[in-house]
């Protein structure tokens, strides 16, 4: 893609970088208040059975991915025009979904800012080794990254671990605004959840707010993992590594059925959000329509996405993705050419 392509591109989504007040409005009271309606109606259901509150907490999880997205907009400053509103809406929110407003935005900016980068892993990212990585790493670095991998740690245990480890803890070179916001944020819970505590009992409140928030953070982890790990994503060395070569080729179009195209708030026009973060959620939909070169994005569906689990290792000389039988394959024939190397020189 040659420079003055590139610059179309963008000029052609620059359109759609502008807020909408009125959206903005209606997208927080059709998400917020319906959340909170669904878990009292949740709790209530208690005395009726247990499979109708897990059923309403479900409904309930994806009101709260609905709310992340609110607060993800106002981490890049693109779901009101006034940084102060952003930065006060993307805390309530963020106290909502657990999530430290100052901290998780600065984060996210280095993975935009590095996403698909190959000598810049490390921060906002899920974790990928190449192959080549993983052949001379340590038997203790293989199991602990076979063991991150597995489906079962990453949206079993992923979310609680985000909730309560990660997302509870600054960054050891974390500045002094970004501390203050993380504390605020730890101690809201604190204040929010005891209250609740008290009002419905410890049970009950476990018994609604856990599935709710699992349910939402299994969400939350799938769908940043689909978008960034498909067979032909991109990923390069530094040296030949391209902002918008990363955005268009390294995220993907997740197509979603309209009802949850609208829950996750158009997240899965990726690419879209890669290539101009300052776009807000609910123009993406419109920028994805309206520029051609878009929409040859590497589309998923629901069906397609569901390959990607067995994508483990990114293979820098094929360009893609492989599983880690491909690669236990790959050491056993290394391993036979090395065996017979050494009995072609005894003789």
């Amino acid at each position: 893609m040659t420079k003055q392509k590139i610059a179309e591109l963008r000029k052609s989504v620059s359109p759609y970088e502008k807020t909408d007040l009125k959206a903005s409005v209606r997208q927080m009271i059709n998400t917020i208040p319906p959340f909170f309606i669904l878990w009292f109606l949740a709790y209530q259901s208690l005395e009726i059975s247990y499979l109708l509150t897990l059923g309403l907490g479900i409904i309930a999880a994806g009101f709260v991915v609905r709310i992340f997205i609110i607060f993800h907009d106002c981490c890049h400053g693109s779901f009101f025009k006034n940084k102060k509103l952003n930065n006060l809406v993307g805390t309530i929110t963020g106290i909502i979904t657990m999530f430290p407003y100052e901290k998780w935005k600065r984060e996210h900016s280095i993975h935009h800012a590095t996403s698909g980068n190959l000598d810049k892993r490390g921060t906002g990212d899920i974790w990928i080794m190449t192959v080549e990585e993983y052949k001379k790493a340590s038997w203790k670095e293989r199991l602990s990254y076979r063991l991150y991998r597995n489906p079962l740690v990453m949206f079993g245990l992923g979310p609680v671990y985000l909730f309560l480890v990660t997302n509870r803890m600054n960054r050891s070179d974390a500045r002094k605004k970004e501390r203050k916001n993380t504390y605020l944020t730890n101690i809201s819970i604190v204040v929010l959840y005891t209250l609740m505590v008290l009002l419905v009992g410890w049970e009950a409140f476990l018994l609604v707010h856990g599935p709710i928030m699992f349910v939402s953070g299994m969400l939350g982890i799938w769908l940043f993992y689909v978008q960034h790990q498909f067979e032909d994503s991109y990923f390069e060395d530094e040296s030949e590594w391209d902002y918008v070569k990363a955005a268009v080729d390294g995220s993907s179009y997740y197509k979603l059925p309209k009802v949850l195209q609208w829950v996750t708030g158009n997240i899965g026009y990726h690419h879209v959000h890669h290539l101009s973060p300052r776009v807000p959620n609910y123009h993406l939909e419109k920028a994805h329509e309206s520029t051609p070169p878009l929409q040859k994005a590497t589309t998923i569906t629901m069906k397609s996405s569901l390959e990607s689990i067995r994508f483990r290792l990114y293979d820098e000389t094929r360009k893609t993705f492989v599983s880690f039988n491909e690669v236990k394959q790959q050491l056993k024939k290394e391993k036979m050419r090395l065996e017979m190397r050494r009995m072609q020189t005894k003789q």
